[in-house]
């Protein structure tokens, strides 16, 4: 009996990949929604062990204060609490570094779980800038608009809970061209590891957010939130 007969959906294990501003975590937001997969970012579980006070986010707190970067086995341990029992998920910006894609390998093995795609979106570096400049949060939740590509419907309010919008720090020009300059001092030997492997799929991040959408389903071979 086949996955279509049996009514079990097949497995879809995503990687996005991408610099800040190309639209990674909206479009994981609309996949995961159109194919009922799990969105999973590795900061907003962070977020979650460390709120929750779980073991895992203890540990990360203790590096977090110091000022240090969360070891890479700390996340890795946290997707794993994530994925245990999931077949269907997207993972949003992470991995980040070759070493984190040998460990993520190395973990989906032990659970029988291979990756489906890896995708990465891409974008020149004026238009990067020019969107993560108009980004702006929800504090509360972490949603995020773009008054260019995906504005609330009133300007500095959320669509859903009404409240104000924030703008991050980090969102600023001078920021986000360090961010930028990390990323790809960070990623070029990522993107060449999953290349290697026949792996990656880029996507053409420049085009309008349902474009980009399209192009997804059409790599994975979907047509209406189901396989094709």
């Amino acid at each position: 009996m086949n996955a279509a007969t049996s009514g079990k959906r097949p497995a879809l294990r995503l990687v996005f990949l991408g610099p800040p501003g190309a639209g990674k975590g909206t479009q994981a937001q609309i996949l995961a929604e159109r194919l009922d997969a799990r969105q999973i970012s590795t900061g907003d579980i962070l977020r979650k062990h460390v709120a929750d006070g779980t073991d895992l986010g203890a540990k990360a707190k203790a590096f977090m204060e110091a000022g240090a970067l969360v070891p890479d086995q700390l996340i890795i341990a946290m997707i794993e609490s994530e994925i245990g029992t999931l077949d269907r998920f997207i993972l949003d910006g992470f991995p980040r570094t070759v070493p984190q894609a040998e460990a993520l390998d190395a973990l989906l093995e032990r659970l029988g779980k291979p990756l489906s795609a890896v995708f990465l979106f891409e974008a020149d570096r004026p238009t990067l800038v020019r969107r993560l400049t108009a980004r702006w949060t929800n504090p509360r939740n972490g949603r995020t608009y773009n008054t260019e590509l995906n504005p609330p419907k009133v300007a500095g309010i959320d669509d859903d809970d009404g409240g104000a919008l924030v703008q991050r720090p980090d969102d600023t020009a001078e920021i986000v061209g360090n961010r930028l300059t990390t990323y790809d001092a960070q990623t070029a030997p990522l993107v060449d590891f999953y290349a290697k492997s026949g792996r990656l799929t880029r996507i053409d991040a420049l085009q309008s957010i349902d474009r980009v959408s399209d192009a997804l389903c059409t790599a994975l071979g979907i047509r209406d939130g189901a396989p094709a």
